[in-house]
């Protein structure tokens, strides 16, 4: 999809309250994962990242290089008015696959199951995470852990292990990717975690 299309999609589903991936707090296991954290000078990127409750989290934590990416204003708007204090120039309003830059760490938050499951978009989503790292950067966070089915506008999509790592294995090496322990209550047993480190530069093109 255009960016146009795409932020409009979103705007509208924030603007309609349909947002049921939203728990109002940072998630469990990104929680957790946070918590262990100790470089706050590491520069992190959420992308898709919505209300961004992990972006907060870690910014009351003294983490101070948080880039905050989506492409619908609607949620950065009412992340800044939660945050007065957080750097304008680091909520960004873009398409994922338009942004530049590179970081230490990038979160996601299911992220990747907004996208409609074609091929082309989950390797496009994989070689632009690669892009986006530093070398030995990280990838960590949420995958939704349940089948896909016909239906390309229930957003978001499912998936499995397997078919991940398909996508992802090519340009990152997984530290750990099983499913949660600790997601919350509605999520139990339906969720992955991962931690994905990059691999050298001389990846698939």
């Amino acid at each position: 999809m255009q960016q146009d299309t795409e932020a409009y999609y979103w705007t509208q589903r924030y603007k309609e309250e349909r947002t049921g991936w939203d728990i109002g707090s940072p998630s469990t296991p990104l929680k957790t994962y946070i918590d262990q954290l100790w470089d706050t000078e590491c520069k992190i990127l959420i992308p898709g990242a919505g209300n961004a409750y992990e972006a907060e989290y870690l910014w009351k934590k003294g983490f101070k290089h948080v880039f905050v990416l989506d492409v619908s204003q609607t949620p950065l708007l009412a992340f800044s008015k939660r945050n007065p204090d957080f750097p304008k120039d680091q909520l960004l309003q873009e398409n994922f696959f338009d942004h530049q830059g590179t970081y230490a760490l990038v979160l996601e938050q299911t992220f990747f199951c907004s996208f409609v499951p074609t091929k082309t978009n989950r390797n496009a989503y994989a070689k632009k995470m690669h892009e986006l790292l530093i070398e030995n950067g990280k990838l960590v966070g949420l995958w939704f852990d349940f089948p896909l089915t016909g239906d390309m506008e229930k957003r978001p999509f499912g998936g499995t292990k397997t078919a991940y790592l398909t996508h992802l294995e090519p340009f990152f090496h997984p530290i750990v990717f099983e499913r949660c322990y600790n997601s919350i209550a509605p999520r139990q047993g339906n969720e992955l975690f991962g931690i994905f480190q990059r691999r050298s530069t001389d990846r698939p093109k």
